[in-house]
């Protein structure tokens, strides 16, 4: 190569005046050769060296295999093809509405995202209207006597009646009906509404006036603020967080080595926020009467949550050989949830709603872990490498069980507000 350039420069050297152009016209040449010799173009000068986006030069950024990757983008070698590999940043967001490997984590945790952001706005501007001025109305219907007066003969519902015509209602029956009534209502409205002790019994019974009883049985209960939302609102935040990372990690990470480890990080403290944050409905709702446990399993798991977001920033963390190491911190984080959960079942084990809160708090810890075990096994594209490389490779998969998981525990919180709303007895 050297004697061919130096040949063609030789024979050019008549055309030029001195040792210096000789020079630079022999580098110039080798320039060429050079290329031509590797088959490519002769690189462009402008004067800026070679911009970043190698595979982006004619406008046209192409999908490259798993083995043409630079390291940092090396994770899953069971996903062969259709890779974005440093394209440039305007590419890179545009990618978004193209097809690649990445296309169905982006839009499955995007999507999540909008979902809950939907459910955020309902619990804060819906959910808190429990107070709508309806009026307690008692209905006595056909009261006789016997052992089993309560059990079949009272039922006391809800429902929007004005005072005059629930008046009427209760002057028709009877002082006995009305003693039912009074004492069944007493039974079945809120604890931590104040109401007087039922004054309809013995001797006391004949000296109150039927319209003591009716005024009494009729009276709208004091108005009742909804229990505060924080808790409920943070696990929203903490999982709009997590979605919306995630999201924006698998779309613009491919941009650089930088912006990759960037991403990665925030995609870290994603998890470890929703995880955190899914603690605080739990631990709050149901152990709001009890200040020394409640700050104990919140402070626990804040603590748990701010070692793991500190070890995230370490760069060996975020490598395919720390895969494991990452799933088990993060399952870790989560399983710790299972000491309150059992603790709320012991303490109120009587409360339906806690029973059913677990259950689907179970149903989350079901979906939360497979979704571990998908992640960390690589599981279907291991068994069959380059099938899934577009559609249900196991990153997909689990972000699709993140978002059910979630959902799962959002049934829990109603759950805890339709409890709480009604009953803060401590």
């Amino acid at each position: 190569m050297d004697i061919g350039c130096a040949i063609a420069a030789g024979m050019m050297s008549s055309e030029v005046s001195s040792l210096g152009s000789v020079q630079k016209l022999e580098q110039s040449c080798c320039s060429v050769i050079s290329a031509e010799l590797r088959g490519q173009a002769a690189p462009k000068d402008h004067g800026g060296g070679r911009k970043r986006g190698k595979r982006c030069e004619h406008t046209k950024c192409e999908l490259v295999d798993y083995h043409a990757l630079p390291e940092f983008l090396k994770d899953n070698e069971f996903v062969l093809r259709y890779y974005r590999a440093e394209w440039p940043l305007k590419e890179t967001l545009l990618s978004i509405f193209s097809i690649h490997n990445e296309t169905v984590n982006v839009w499955t945790h995007l999507v999540g995202f909008f979902i809950f952001l939907v459910l955020a706005l309902n619990t804060a501007t819906v959910l808190p209207n429990t107070s709508d001025g309806t009026t307690t109305s008692v209905q006595v219907l056909g009261v006789s006597s016997g052992s089993d007066l309560y059990e079949d003969k009272v039922k006391v519902a809800s429902y929007a009646r004005s005072p005059q015509e629930l008046r009427d209602e209760l002057m028709s029956s009877s002082i006995e009906h009305l003693e039912i009534a009074e004492r069944t209502l007493a039974n079945c409205s809120p604890r931590n509404i104040s109401r007087s002790r039922s004054f309809l019994h013995g001797s006391v019974l004949q000296s109150v006036s039927k319209e003591e009883v009716v005024n009494k049985v009729a009276a709208p209960p004091p108005t009742l603020e909804p229990i505060t939302r924080w808790p409920f609102l943070a696990f929203l935040c903490g999982s709009m967080f997590c979605l919306l990372t995630s999201s924006v990690c698998h779309l613009i990470s491919c941009h650089s080595q930088k912006m990759a480890y960037i991403m990665l990080r925030l995609d870290y403290v994603g998890i470890s926020a929703l995880i955190v944050t899914s603690f605080y409905p739990l631990v709050f709702y149901s152990f709001m009467c009890r200040p020394f446990l409640c700050n104990l399993y919140m402070g626990f798991i804040t603590g748990f949550g701010a070692v793991t977001v500190t070890a995230s920033l370490v760069p060996a963390f975020q490598t395919a050989e720390f895969r494991a190491v990452r799933a088990g911190i993060f399952f870790l984080m989560g399983f710790s949830g299972l000491v309150p959960i059992l603790h709320k079942l012991v303490a109120f084990g009587h409360r339906p709603e806690v029973v059913l809160s677990a259950g689907y708090e179970l149903l989350m810890g079901v979906f939360y872990g497979l979704g571990v075990v998908v992640y960390a096994t690589r599981i279907p594209e291991r068994w069959t490498p380059g099938q899934f490389d577009i559609v249900g490779h196991s990153h997909q998969l689990f972000h699709v069980l993140v978002i059910a998981g979630a959902y799962a525990h959002y049934l829990a919180c109603l759950t805890y507000l339709q409890w709480r709303d009604v009953d803060r007895y401590c």
